[in-house]
Protein backbone atom coordinates (compact mmCIF):
# COMPACT_ATOMS: atom_id res chain seq x y z
CA UNK A 1 0.00 0.00 0.00
CA UNK A 2 1.04 3.66 -0.94
CA UNK A 3 2.46 5.75 2.18
CA UNK A 4 1.16 8.92 0.21
CA UNK A 5 -0.85 10.00 -3.09
CA UNK A 6 0.55 10.55 -5.90
CA UNK A 7 -1.65 12.84 -8.29
CA UNK A 8 -1.14 15.05 -11.21
CA UNK A 9 -2.35 18.93 -10.48
CA UNK A 10 -5.51 18.42 -12.79
CA UNK A 11 -6.35 15.80 -9.80
CA UNK A 12 -6.57 18.01 -6.97
CA UNK A 13 -9.54 17.97 -4.95
CA UNK A 14 -11.21 20.80 -3.89
CA UNK A 15 -11.08 19.59 -0.46
CA UNK A 16 -7.71 20.20 -0.65
CA UNK A 17 -7.73 24.01 -0.70
CA UNK A 18 -10.78 24.12 2.25
CA UNK A 19 -10.03 25.73 5.52
CA UNK A 20 -12.58 23.69 6.72
CA UNK A 21 -10.76 19.38 5.80
CA UNK A 22 -10.55 18.61 9.66
CA UNK A 23 -14.18 18.64 11.33
CA UNK A 24 -17.53 17.74 10.44
CA UNK A 25 -20.11 20.54 11.09
CA UNK A 26 -21.44 18.30 13.85
CA UNK A 27 -18.24 17.98 16.17
CA UNK A 28 -17.47 22.17 14.89
CA UNK A 29 -20.65 22.59 17.02
CA UNK A 30 -20.32 20.05 19.52
CA UNK A 31 -16.80 21.99 20.66
CA UNK A 32 -18.23 24.96 20.28
CA UNK A 33 -20.54 23.92 22.83
CA UNK A 34 -18.17 22.60 25.31
CA UNK A 35 -15.95 26.04 25.49
CA UNK A 36 -18.83 27.87 25.76
CA UNK A 37 -19.45 26.24 28.53
CA UNK A 38 -16.14 25.92 30.20
CA UNK A 39 -15.88 29.93 29.75
CA UNK A 40 -19.15 30.99 30.81
CA UNK A 41 -18.09 29.06 34.15
CA UNK A 42 -14.79 30.57 34.49
CA UNK A 43 -15.95 33.71 34.29
CA UNK A 44 -18.75 32.95 36.38
CA UNK A 45 -16.31 31.16 39.36
CA UNK A 46 -13.45 32.40 38.86
CA UNK A 47 -10.86 30.12 40.39
CA UNK A 48 -13.13 27.61 41.80
CA UNK A 49 -14.27 26.93 37.61
CA UNK A 50 -9.84 26.70 37.08
CA UNK A 51 -9.68 23.85 39.86
CA UNK A 52 -12.70 21.86 38.64
CA UNK A 53 -11.67 21.82 34.97
CA UNK A 54 -8.57 20.45 36.19
CA UNK A 55 -9.88 18.02 38.38
CA UNK A 56 -11.62 16.80 35.13
CA UNK A 57 -8.82 17.25 32.32
CA UNK A 58 -5.64 17.25 33.93
CA UNK A 59 -2.95 15.72 35.49
CA UNK A 60 -2.86 17.92 38.81
CA UNK A 61 -4.69 20.16 40.40
CA UNK A 62 -2.86 21.96 43.35
CA UNK A 63 -4.78 24.50 45.81
CA UNK A 64 -2.40 27.14 44.51
CA UNK A 65 -2.11 28.43 40.38
CA UNK A 66 0.70 30.32 40.53
CA UNK A 67 4.17 28.64 40.22
CA UNK A 68 6.35 30.11 42.48
CA UNK A 69 9.75 32.20 41.09
CA UNK A 70 12.04 30.17 43.20
CA UNK A 71 10.38 26.85 41.24
CA UNK A 72 10.85 28.51 38.03
CA UNK A 73 14.75 29.72 39.08
CA UNK A 74 15.21 25.75 39.77
CA UNK A 75 14.22 24.48 36.71
CA UNK A 76 16.54 26.86 34.62
CA UNK A 77 19.13 26.15 36.88
CA UNK A 78 18.26 22.05 36.94
CA UNK A 79 18.35 22.44 33.19
CA UNK A 80 21.18 24.28 32.53
CA UNK A 81 23.54 21.94 34.93
CA UNK A 82 22.37 18.69 33.74
CA UNK A 83 21.82 19.45 30.06
CA UNK A 84 23.62 22.60 29.10
CA UNK A 85 23.41 21.47 25.32
CA UNK A 86 19.71 22.16 25.48
CA UNK A 87 20.14 25.40 28.04
CA UNK A 88 22.57 26.79 25.18
CA UNK A 89 20.14 26.16 22.59
CA UNK A 90 16.94 27.69 24.01
CA UNK A 91 19.29 30.70 24.81
CA UNK A 92 20.78 30.87 21.39
CA UNK A 93 16.53 30.69 20.00
CA UNK A 94 16.03 33.42 22.40
CA UNK A 95 18.97 35.48 20.92
CA UNK A 96 18.06 35.60 17.45
CA UNK A 97 14.17 36.06 18.17
CA UNK A 98 14.39 39.02 20.31
CA UNK A 99 17.15 40.27 17.62
CA UNK A 100 14.48 39.93 14.93
CA UNK A 101 11.54 41.17 16.19
CA UNK A 102 13.41 43.85 17.67
CA UNK A 103 14.41 44.63 14.26
CA UNK A 104 10.53 44.19 13.49
CA UNK A 105 9.59 47.14 15.86
CA UNK A 106 12.14 49.58 14.28
CA UNK A 107 9.95 49.38 11.28
CA UNK A 108 6.67 50.53 12.89
CA UNK A 109 7.12 53.80 12.52
CA UNK A 110 5.90 57.22 14.69
CA UNK A 111 5.51 60.19 12.78
CA UNK A 112 3.65 63.50 12.71
CA UNK A 113 2.68 65.20 9.16
CA UNK A 114 1.11 68.30 8.45
CA UNK A 115 -1.45 66.71 5.85
CA UNK A 116 -2.80 70.21 5.15
CA UNK A 117 -1.76 73.94 6.11
CA UNK A 118 -2.62 74.05 9.65
CA UNK A 119 -3.80 70.40 9.81
CA UNK A 120 -1.59 67.83 11.26
CA UNK A 121 -2.26 64.27 11.27
CA UNK A 122 -0.09 61.67 13.28
CA UNK A 123 0.65 58.17 13.97
CA UNK A 124 2.19 56.60 17.51
CA UNK A 125 2.61 52.85 18.03
CA UNK A 126 2.09 51.89 21.48
CA UNK A 127 2.67 48.36 23.75
CA UNK A 128 -0.42 46.53 24.53
CA UNK A 129 0.43 46.63 28.95
CA UNK A 130 -0.44 42.79 29.75
CA UNK A 131 0.02 39.74 27.56
CA UNK A 132 -1.11 35.74 28.03
CA UNK A 133 0.91 33.16 26.56
CA UNK A 134 -0.62 29.64 26.59
CA UNK A 135 1.81 26.50 26.43
CA UNK A 136 0.32 23.12 25.71
CA UNK A 137 2.46 20.34 27.61
CA UNK A 138 0.96 17.11 26.18
CA UNK A 139 3.07 14.40 24.25
CA UNK A 140 5.75 16.75 23.28
CA UNK A 141 6.07 20.09 25.82
CA UNK A 142 6.71 22.81 23.29
CA UNK A 143 9.59 24.35 24.81
CA UNK A 144 10.34 26.06 21.60
CA UNK A 145 6.91 28.09 21.46
CA UNK A 146 7.38 29.58 25.01
CA UNK A 147 10.48 31.54 23.19
CA UNK A 148 8.31 32.26 20.44
CA UNK A 149 5.44 33.80 22.03
CA UNK A 150 7.15 35.44 24.82
CA UNK A 151 10.27 37.61 22.63
CA UNK A 152 7.88 39.44 20.55
CA UNK A 153 6.31 40.49 23.48
CA UNK A 154 9.63 40.99 25.15
CA UNK A 155 10.95 43.13 22.08
CA UNK A 156 7.63 45.20 21.87
CA UNK A 157 8.17 46.37 25.60
CA UNK A 158 4.89 44.74 27.22
CA UNK A 159 4.82 45.28 30.83
CA UNK A 160 3.82 42.50 32.09
CA UNK A 161 3.74 39.11 30.70
CA UNK A 162 2.06 36.00 31.91
CA UNK A 163 2.11 32.30 31.02
CA UNK A 164 -0.35 29.60 31.21
CA UNK A 165 0.55 25.86 30.92
CA UNK A 166 -1.29 22.84 32.13
CA UNK A 167 -0.36 21.48 35.94
CA UNK A 168 2.01 18.86 36.46
CA UNK A 169 2.43 17.39 40.18
CA UNK A 170 4.60 19.88 42.26
CA UNK A 171 7.84 17.10 43.08
CA UNK A 172 7.85 18.47 47.10
CA UNK A 173 4.31 19.93 48.16
CA UNK A 174 1.12 18.74 46.09
CA UNK A 175 -0.63 22.05 47.34
CA UNK A 176 1.56 23.61 44.98
CA UNK A 177 1.65 25.47 41.97
CA UNK A 178 3.65 23.65 39.43
CA UNK A 179 4.36 22.50 35.56
CA UNK A 180 6.36 20.88 33.06
CA UNK A 181 9.84 21.39 34.27
CA UNK A 182 11.30 21.90 30.56
CA UNK A 183 8.73 24.66 30.19
CA UNK A 184 9.09 26.46 33.49
CA UNK A 185 13.13 26.78 32.29
CA UNK A 186 12.52 28.21 29.25
CA UNK A 187 9.79 30.54 30.93
CA UNK A 188 12.82 31.55 32.96
CA UNK A 189 15.37 32.03 30.13
CA UNK A 190 12.55 34.50 28.53
CA UNK A 191 12.00 36.64 31.33
CA UNK A 192 8.15 35.55 31.81
CA UNK A 193 6.91 37.60 34.63
CA UNK A 194 4.07 35.17 36.40
CA UNK A 195 3.27 31.11 35.22
CA UNK A 196 0.13 29.70 36.34
CA UNK A 197 -1.02 26.29 36.25
CA UNK A 198 -3.51 26.32 34.59
CA UNK A 199 -4.50 24.25 30.79
CA UNK A 200 -6.86 24.01 28.25
CA UNK A 201 -9.50 26.43 27.36
CA UNK A 202 -10.23 27.20 30.70
CA UNK A 203 -6.43 29.11 30.86
CA UNK A 204 -7.57 31.23 27.93
CA UNK A 205 -11.03 32.34 29.39
CA UNK A 206 -8.69 32.82 32.77
CA UNK A 207 -6.55 35.43 30.61
CA UNK A 208 -9.73 36.91 28.66
CA UNK A 209 -11.52 37.63 31.66
CA UNK A 210 -9.84 37.24 34.82
CA UNK A 211 -10.26 35.27 37.73
CA UNK A 212 -8.87 36.09 41.62
CA UNK A 213 -5.56 34.90 40.73
CA UNK A 214 -5.18 34.96 37.41
CA UNK A 215 -5.04 38.43 35.84
CA UNK A 216 -7.24 39.67 32.86
CA UNK A 217 -4.52 40.18 29.98
CA UNK A 218 -4.76 42.21 26.62
CA UNK A 219 -3.35 40.09 23.85
CA UNK A 220 -3.39 36.31 24.36
CA UNK A 221 -1.04 34.24 22.07
CA UNK A 222 -0.11 30.78 22.20
CA UNK A 223 -0.68 27.16 20.00
CA UNK A 224 -3.08 24.48 22.10
CA UNK A 225 -5.49 22.09 20.52
CA UNK A 226 -9.11 22.30 19.11
CA UNK A 227 -10.62 23.40 22.53
CA UNK A 228 -7.88 25.83 23.21
CA UNK A 229 -8.29 27.44 19.26
CA UNK A 230 -11.88 27.75 19.60
CA UNK A 231 -11.45 29.03 23.32
CA UNK A 232 -9.52 31.96 20.94
CA UNK A 233 -11.51 32.29 18.45
CA UNK A 234 -14.71 32.68 21.68
CA UNK A 235 -12.88 35.03 23.66
CA UNK A 236 -11.60 37.63 20.55
CA UNK A 237 -13.14 40.80 21.32
CA UNK A 238 -12.37 40.67 25.43
CA UNK A 239 -8.68 40.66 24.39
CA UNK A 240 -6.71 40.49 21.02
CA UNK A 241 -5.41 37.17 19.97
CA UNK A 242 -2.56 36.09 17.54
CA UNK A 243 -4.02 34.21 15.52
CA UNK A 244 -6.88 30.87 14.97
CA UNK A 245 -4.06 27.91 13.80
CA UNK A 246 -4.78 24.45 13.07
CA UNK A 247 -2.60 21.51 12.28
CA UNK A 248 1.09 22.39 11.36
CA UNK A 249 1.27 22.03 7.18
CA UNK A 250 4.20 22.24 4.78
CA UNK A 251 4.65 22.47 1.26
CA UNK A 252 7.74 22.09 -0.72
CA UNK A 253 8.25 23.19 -4.21
CA UNK A 254 11.17 20.93 -5.73
CA UNK A 255 12.39 20.15 -9.06
CA UNK A 256 15.01 17.43 -10.34
CA UNK A 257 18.13 19.45 -8.22
CA UNK A 258 16.28 18.63 -5.11
CA UNK A 259 18.13 15.91 -2.90
CA UNK A 260 15.62 13.68 -2.33
CA UNK A 261 16.71 12.97 1.48
CA UNK A 262 16.46 16.38 2.58
CA UNK A 263 13.04 16.68 1.20
CA UNK A 264 11.50 13.47 2.35
CA UNK A 265 12.62 14.31 6.16
CA UNK A 266 11.39 18.12 5.45
CA UNK A 267 8.10 16.27 5.04
CA UNK A 268 8.33 14.25 7.61
CA UNK A 269 9.46 16.91 10.02
CA UNK A 270 6.03 18.09 9.38
CA UNK A 271 3.83 14.84 9.64
CA UNK A 272 5.15 13.53 13.02
CA UNK A 273 3.52 16.57 14.84
CA UNK A 274 -0.20 14.51 14.70
CA UNK A 275 -2.15 12.54 12.39
CA UNK A 276 -3.79 15.96 11.37
CA UNK A 277 -0.38 17.52 9.70
CA UNK A 278 -0.35 17.71 5.87
CA UNK A 279 3.04 17.15 4.26
CA UNK A 280 2.76 18.01 0.18
CA UNK A 281 5.23 17.95 -2.35
CA UNK A 282 4.97 19.62 -6.08
CA UNK A 283 7.50 18.97 -8.75
CA UNK A 284 8.15 18.56 -12.25
CA UNK A 285 10.20 15.37 -11.61
CA UNK A 286 7.96 12.04 -11.45
CA UNK A 287 11.36 10.72 -11.08
CA UNK A 288 12.32 12.84 -7.98
CA UNK A 289 8.56 11.99 -7.15
CA UNK A 290 9.16 8.68 -6.98
CA UNK A 291 12.88 8.55 -5.38
CA UNK A 292 10.81 10.76 -2.24
CA UNK A 293 8.27 8.32 -1.81
CA UNK A 294 11.44 5.63 -1.43
CA UNK A 295 13.11 8.03 1.31
CA UNK A 296 9.87 8.38 3.23
CA UNK A 297 9.25 5.12 3.20
CA UNK A 298 13.51 4.23 3.80
CA UNK A 299 13.06 7.53 7.02
CA UNK A 300 9.71 5.81 8.69
CA UNK A 301 11.55 2.59 9.14
CA UNK A 302 13.63 4.28 11.93
CA UNK A 303 11.63 7.45 12.76
CA UNK A 304 10.22 6.85 16.04
CA UNK A 305 7.28 9.01 15.39
CA UNK A 306 6.52 6.94 12.23
CA UNK A 307 3.20 5.67 13.79
CA UNK A 308 2.28 9.41 13.60
CA UNK A 309 3.76 10.49 10.81
CA UNK A 310 2.37 7.71 8.49
CA UNK A 311 -1.45 7.99 9.42
CA UNK A 312 -0.40 11.91 8.90
CA UNK A 313 1.21 10.93 5.08
CA UNK A 314 -1.69 8.27 4.40
CA UNK A 315 -4.54 10.85 5.57
CA UNK A 316 -3.26 14.25 4.26
CA UNK A 317 0.05 13.85 2.19
CA UNK A 318 0.16 14.05 -1.45
CA UNK A 319 2.95 14.13 -4.16
CA UNK A 320 1.46 16.74 -6.89
CA UNK A 321 3.20 16.12 -10.70
CA UNK A 322 3.13 19.47 -12.27
CA UNK A 323 3.89 20.45 -16.20
CA UNK A 324 5.85 23.46 -15.18
CA UNK A 325 6.90 25.09 -12.11
CA UNK A 326 4.99 27.99 -13.07
CA UNK A 327 1.70 25.65 -12.13
CA UNK A 328 3.20 25.22 -8.48
CA UNK A 329 3.56 28.69 -7.51
CA UNK A 330 -0.74 29.18 -8.65
CA UNK A 331 -1.12 26.21 -6.45
CA UNK A 332 0.64 27.36 -3.43
CA UNK A 333 -0.94 30.61 -3.92
CA UNK A 334 -4.46 29.17 -3.32
CA UNK A 335 -3.31 26.49 -1.08
CA UNK A 336 -1.46 29.28 1.50
CA UNK A 337 0.46 27.36 3.42
CA UNK A 338 2.03 27.63 6.60
CA UNK A 339 5.28 26.99 5.56
CA UNK A 340 6.60 26.78 2.01
CA UNK A 341 10.07 25.79 1.09
CA UNK A 342 11.41 26.12 -2.64
CA UNK A 343 13.79 23.55 -3.02
CA UNK A 344 15.41 24.58 -6.03
CA UNK A 345 19.33 25.82 -7.40
CA UNK A 346 19.94 29.42 -6.90
CA UNK A 347 19.09 31.12 -10.40
CA UNK A 348 16.36 33.05 -12.37
CA UNK A 349 13.63 30.34 -11.53
CA UNK A 350 13.82 30.43 -8.28
CA UNK A 351 14.14 34.26 -8.16
CA UNK A 352 11.26 34.48 -9.83
CA UNK A 353 8.81 31.78 -7.95
CA UNK A 354 10.12 33.66 -4.71
CA UNK A 355 8.57 36.72 -6.17
CA UNK A 356 5.79 34.88 -7.63
CA UNK A 357 4.53 33.07 -4.46
CA UNK A 358 2.50 35.68 -1.73
CA UNK A 359 0.40 33.10 0.12
CA UNK A 360 2.26 31.94 3.06
CA UNK A 361 3.13 31.55 6.86
CA UNK A 362 6.78 31.47 6.30
CA UNK A 363 9.28 31.19 3.17
CA UNK A 364 12.35 29.22 3.28
CA UNK A 365 14.28 29.28 -0.26
CA UNK A 366 17.27 27.00 -1.24
CA UNK A 367 18.13 23.58 -0.53
CA UNK A 368 19.87 24.15 2.70
CA UNK A 369 16.84 26.25 4.01
CA UNK A 370 15.60 23.63 6.20
CA UNK A 371 12.00 24.53 7.54
CA UNK A 372 13.17 22.67 10.93
CA UNK A 373 15.39 26.15 11.23
CA UNK A 374 12.71 28.60 11.36
CA UNK A 375 11.08 26.01 14.21
CA UNK A 376 13.72 26.30 16.64
CA UNK A 377 16.52 29.15 15.90
CA UNK A 378 17.04 31.42 13.00
CA UNK A 379 15.16 34.31 14.40
CA UNK A 380 11.66 33.44 13.01
CA UNK A 381 8.43 32.98 14.49
CA UNK A 382 7.42 29.38 14.32
CA UNK A 383 3.46 30.48 15.09
CA UNK A 384 2.22 30.74 11.56
CA UNK A 385 -1.14 30.82 10.03
CA UNK A 386 -2.72 27.54 8.59
CA UNK A 387 -5.67 26.23 6.92
CA UNK A 388 -5.28 28.74 4.15
CA UNK A 389 -5.39 31.93 6.48
CA UNK A 390 -1.89 33.23 5.32
CA UNK A 391 -4.22 34.27 2.33
CA UNK A 392 -5.09 37.41 4.68
CA UNK A 393 -2.50 37.08 7.82
CA UNK A 394 0.94 36.59 8.84
CA UNK A 395 2.79 34.71 11.70
CA UNK A 396 3.12 35.58 15.29
CA UNK A 397 5.39 38.53 15.71
CA UNK A 398 6.13 42.17 17.53
CA UNK A 399 2.93 43.26 15.80
CA UNK A 400 0.62 41.62 17.73
CA UNK A 401 1.41 43.19 20.93
CA UNK A 402 1.16 46.43 19.78
CA UNK A 403 -1.07 49.06 18.65
CA UNK A 404 -1.18 51.67 16.10
CA UNK A 405 -3.39 54.74 17.49
CA UNK A 406 -3.47 58.05 15.36
CA UNK A 407 -3.34 61.85 16.48
CA UNK A 408 -4.88 65.06 15.15
CA UNK A 409 -3.80 68.26 16.19
CA UNK A 410 -4.56 71.86 14.60
CA UNK A 411 -2.27 75.58 14.36
CA UNK A 412 -5.53 77.24 15.65
CA UNK A 413 -8.22 79.43 14.46
CA UNK A 414 -7.89 80.70 10.84
CA UNK A 415 -5.25 77.96 9.14
CA UNK A 416 -6.37 77.69 5.50
CA UNK A 417 -6.28 73.54 5.87
CA UNK A 418 -8.03 73.66 9.60
CA UNK A 419 -11.22 75.60 8.00
CA UNK A 420 -11.40 73.38 4.83
CA UNK A 421 -11.82 70.19 6.68
CA UNK A 422 -14.44 72.04 9.21
CA UNK A 423 -16.35 73.39 5.71
CA UNK A 424 -16.57 69.68 4.87
CA UNK A 425 -17.10 68.09 8.02
CA UNK A 426 -19.98 70.75 8.62
CA UNK A 427 -21.49 69.41 4.72
CA UNK A 428 -21.23 65.66 5.49
CA UNK A 429 -22.44 65.91 8.65
CA UNK A 430 -26.08 67.79 7.39
CA UNK A 431 -25.95 65.12 4.93
CA UNK A 432 -26.19 62.41 6.65
CA UNK A 433 -28.54 64.08 9.23
CA UNK A 434 -26.16 64.42 12.01
CA UNK A 435 -26.83 67.59 12.83
CA UNK A 436 -24.81 67.82 15.91
CA UNK A 437 -21.70 66.98 14.21
CA UNK A 438 -22.35 69.81 11.51
CA UNK A 439 -22.83 72.11 14.83
CA UNK A 440 -20.21 70.92 16.36
CA UNK A 441 -17.74 72.19 12.98
CA UNK A 442 -19.67 75.10 12.55
CA UNK A 443 -19.37 76.72 15.94
CA UNK A 444 -15.34 76.70 15.14
CA UNK A 445 -15.66 78.94 12.27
Amino acid sequence: MKIIKTISCAEIPESFYSSERLFSTQEAANITEKVTNIINRVKLNGDSAIHEFAAQFDRANPEKLQVSKEDIKNAEDKLKKNNPKLYESLCLSRDLAIKFATRQKESFDNFEMEISPGLFTGQRTIQVERAGIYVPAGRFPLLSSVIMCITPAKAAGVSEIVLCTPPRPHPDDSDKAYADEGILAAASICGTDRVFACGGAQAIAALAYGTETIPRCDVIAGPGNKFVAEAKRLVYGQCGIDMIAGPTEVMIIADKAANPAWVAADMLAQAEHDKDAQAVLITDSTKLAEDIEKELEKQLATLPTAETASESLKNNGYIIIVDNIDQAAEIANKKAPEHLELALDSGEVRDKLAKKVHNFGSLFIGHETAEVLGDYAAGLNHTLPTATSARFTGGLSVRHFLKTVTTLRSSGKGAEGWQKSLDAAETLGHTEGLEGHAAAAHIRK
